[in-house]
């Protein structure tokens, strides 16, 4: 069995040291699903929530969620982001959500990637809560994870 990363020889948590490591280019996409009912995707797509612009309320979100995500995952390394793009597309049970983050850095931003997905889920979720009560946020995953020389 491999050894977990995030454990000391003492079987402590300890945040990873990569400061010996190269600094490369680095992209993590992770993907999301919020099962909605179809009433609640036509008053998402035609701006009828109360609360306002679902949509750009939910990147404005992500893209802020990942880039404080060393702030709420404690082992995380304080990255710097080069870019975050957050889409939605529509689809007939909900809304599917893609995050692309990017970096020049030591090491890799899928966390990064899954919180922006995470948070604009809990965002289109708490935005539609008043008209939708079967929501479900589901599938969020890392989908690529690659790594290259600058």
């Amino acid at each position: 069995m491999s050894k977990l990363s995030h454990l000391n020889e003492q079987g402590e948590a300890s945040m990873v040291d990569v400061g010996d490591k190269d600094v490369v280019s680095r992209v993590a996409v992770a993907s999301g699903f919020i099962r909605l009912k179809s009433m609640t995707i036509e008053l998402v797509y035609d701006k009828e929530i109360k609360k306002g612009d679902v949509l750009t309320v939910a990147k404005i979100a992500g893209i802020s969620a990942a880039k404080k995500t060393a702030e709420t995952i404690p082992l995380c390394h304080q990255i710097p982001i080069s870019h975050i793009s957050i889409e939605f597309f529509r689809e007939d049970q909900g809304i599917s959500i893609k995050a692309t983050v990017k970096t020049q850095a030591q090491t890799g931003v899928e966390m990064e990637a899954l919180s922006a997905v995470s948070v604009s889920a809990l965002t289109l979720y708490d935005m539609c809560k008043a008209v939708d009560k079967e929501m479900r946020i589901e599938d969020i995953r890392l989908d690529i994870k690659e790594k290259s020389k600058p």
